[in-house]
């Protein structure tokens, strides 16, 4: 547990530094998804199977992915992540929240859980699929209704027009 711990430590910390510290925009999001998993693995060491689960589906597989369809849809000379005057003030603020880190860290009481949770993952997937199937599917539909928009408010009208030109019809039967 404790080297499978210190190795998803320095994996899911190196990725976080990768998405602070890329310049192409694309590459910060491919390192998102790996901090992503591996805050998905300390889930797992703490036996959270489902928020695990959870946090591999809704985080990379919703959000990552659509951050990856807005960074596909952005003109390319919009994408490049370029030098602004907000760094000093960043690192200032990154200094800062490392020490509050660090002392509550410090000062803390690390005891050990409280046990038995009292619900696994089995007993949560039997009430998604049964209890709460009608909400889940609504969220999911109306997930897919954003990711949708989202595309079609971001299109350029060129395209629009195109597609509204085919799909109209508009051409004549051949005999």
């Amino acid at each position: 547990m404790q080297i499978a711990f210190w190795a998803l430590a320095i994996l899911t910390l190196g990725a976080a530094g990768g998405v602070m510290a890329s310049r192409n925009l694309l590459h910060a999001v491919l390192f998102l998804i790996v901090a992503f998993i591996g805050v998905a693995g300390f889930f797992v060491l703490l036996s959270a199977e489902f928020i695990a689960l959870a946090q591999i589906v809704i985080y990379v597989g919703a959000i990552a992915v659509l951050l990856l369809f807005a960074i596909a849809l952005t003109p390319r000379a919009l994408r490049d992540n370029s030098e602004t005057a907000m760094v000093g003030p960043a690192i200032l603020l990154g200094v800062a929240l490392a020490a509050i880190f660090l002392f509550v860290i410090h000062d803390a009481a690390w005891g050990a859980g409280a046990g038995d949770p009292g619900i696994g993952a089995a007993d949560l997937g039997r009430a998604l699929l049964s209890t709460w199937v009608l909400p889940f599917e609504i969220a999911s539909v109306l997930l897919t209704m954003a990711l949708v928009a989202a595309i079609m408010l971001v299109r350029p009208e060129a395209e629009e027009d195109a597609d509204a030109g085919a799909a109209g019809g508009g051409g004549e039967e051949r005999a």
